[in-house]
């Protein structure tokens, strides 16, 4: 489709929110209606458009500037999100009251047809992304912007999101060194990284922790006890772990709390078990301290502000270019387009040798590996 054919354009956010989604709306929403185009939201991902009846005001959210005038501050996503509606898996009642996965993508890509809609920006991570490259493979014209604060989406520097839950969970950690010290304690803290551990690992470095576990490194529990010990030696009376909630113990597994259709996995308990762990193998009071969603909500920092806005600009100008199934992403100082596919073809893990992790053995920080 060439760009003087669009009108009308949606955008929708899925997964788990981030701070910087609305954002990265603004922008979108500006940016396009600069050029005379409409723009509406999909609420909840999609199911806007592949369940209206649920929305009596309308599954679709007209989008103009007085709508996303000051939205640029606000955590959260205006639209609504949600991580149990792909389009290609659809949570489906079957007969007998028995759930079953459905493809509905091409009742979805009709309703966009239905709705005179011309492209989509799909706001995601990698699950949000791989359904956006599935619809942009049966024709419709998209483009992705990556949105995680795991940091896994490969192809780009830096997904925005992240420098907010990293921001935030380090001033955690800094509150909690002053009450461990008070008490002699050993605090573990419990972030999220479900497979990727890019958020424990600069939350670790940045606030001083003793230890920190990543799904990328399994660790031995005696070693990671030993490393703290050893620290006690000099001097240094209380101990700070940061463990990723997807990290796993030698030959283990990670903690799974359930896991229901059309669903990722729920993880949950690792910062539970290490706490329990170390607190047999030292003989020490510990103390478990879980973030979890606190990481995903409130105000975005000025880095996650400018890079979704940025992003949103840019996914308006690929649609100009004519581009259609690629992804924004960051390759500093420039903004690029990657393949969907190519982004989503695989996670983007901690490399082990790369310098954050350097830097943290050279500071005596435990991997317990």
């Amino acid at each position: 489709m060439n760009a003087k054919n669009i009108k009308r354009i949606a955008i929708n956010t899925g997964g788990g929110d981030a701070p910087g989604l609305n954002a990265v709306i603004r922008a979108v929403v500006v940016s396009a209606l600069r050029r005379g185009w409409e723009c509406v939201g999909i609420r909840d991902g999609y199911n806007g458009l592949l369940m209206p009846e649920l929305y009596p005001e309308g599954g679709l959210i007209s989008l103009t500037r007085a709508k996303v005038r000051g939205i640029t501050a606000l955590g959260g996503t205006i639209l609504g999100t949600t991580n149990s509606g792909n389009p290609l898996k659809y949570p489906t009642m079957g007969r007998g009251g028995k759930m079953y996965e459905k493809d509905r993508s091409a009742e979805l890509i009709a309703a966009f047809k239905r709705n005179g809609i011309d492209a989509l920006v799909a706001l995601g991570g990698d699950g949000s992304l791989g359904i956006a490259n599935a619809l942009a493979q049966k024709g419709l014209r998209v483009i992705g912007v990556p949105k995680t604060i795991d940091n896994d989406l490969d192809r780009t520097v830096v997904t925005f999101g992240f420098d907010t839950a990293v921001s935030f969970a380090t001033e955690c950690v800094d509150r909690l060194h002053s009450t461990a010290d008070a008490h002699r304690r050993i605090m573990v803290v419990e972030v999220m990284g479900r497979y990727a551990g890019w958020i424990a690992m600069n939350v670790g470095v940045s606030a001083s922790a003793d230890a920190i576990l990543i799904p990328e490194i399994p660790y031995n529990i005696k070693k990671v006890a030993s490393a703290l010990k050893e620290r006690w030696t000099h001097g240094k009376k209380y101990s700070i772990v940061v463990v990723a909630e997807g990290a796993m113990p030698v030959g283990g597994t990670v903690s799974v709390i359930s896991k229901e259709l059309g669903r990722a996995e729920k993880l949950g308990g690792a910062g539970e078990r290490v706490t329990r762990d170390l607190a047999a193998l030292t003989g020490k009071e510990s103390r478990a301290v879980v973030l979890g969603h606190l990481l995903r909500g409130g105000s975005p920092t000025t880095f996650d502000r400018l890079l979704s806005l940025r992003f949103g600009a840019a996914a308006v100008r690929a649609l100009a270019a004519g581009r259609s199934g690629v992804m924004v992403a960051l390759d500093p100082p420039a903004v690029r387009y990657v393949p969907l596919k190519q982004a989503t073809s695989r996670m983007k893990t901690v490399p082990l040798d790369c310098d954050t992790i350097v830097t943290a053995r050279d500071l005596g920080i435990s991997f317990g590996d």
